[in-house]
């Protein structure tokens, strides 16, 4: 996963039920396919704060790398897939994911 600054990133403001399907079957196959099914294990709601993004619900903790913790997915306007976490510091990273990694 490549970490990239938020700046170079172009956010949508708001996501097709099209995409937040997508998103929710990119993360299912990024985490292994669970058994359990996405909904259990990574529970997330459809947020437009700042942006549109597929956020994880306040009490989820989401492991990712041992030191960092999923918050949210989205894509961008180049159709590239982001994560948001929080890293041991508790600063927030942006990371680029492809499914090229989980293949």
């Amino acid at each position: 996963m490549k970490v990239v600054s938020v700046n170079k990133l172009k956010f949508k403001k708001n996501l097709s039920m099209i995409e937040q399907y997508l998103i929710k079957d990119f993360l299912f196959q990024w985490i292994g396919r669970p058994t359990e099914g996405l909904d259990e294990i990574l529970p997330l709601d459809y947020t437009e704060d700042v942006f549109a993004k597929m956020e994880a619900k306040q009490e989820t903790s989401f492991l990712i790398n041992a030191d960092e913790y999923f918050r949210y997915a989205t894509i961008t306007e180049d159709e590239q897939f982001i994560i948001g976490v929080l890293n041991w510091k508790k600063e927030l990273q942006h990371r680029i994911i492809s499914l090229d990694v989980v293949c």
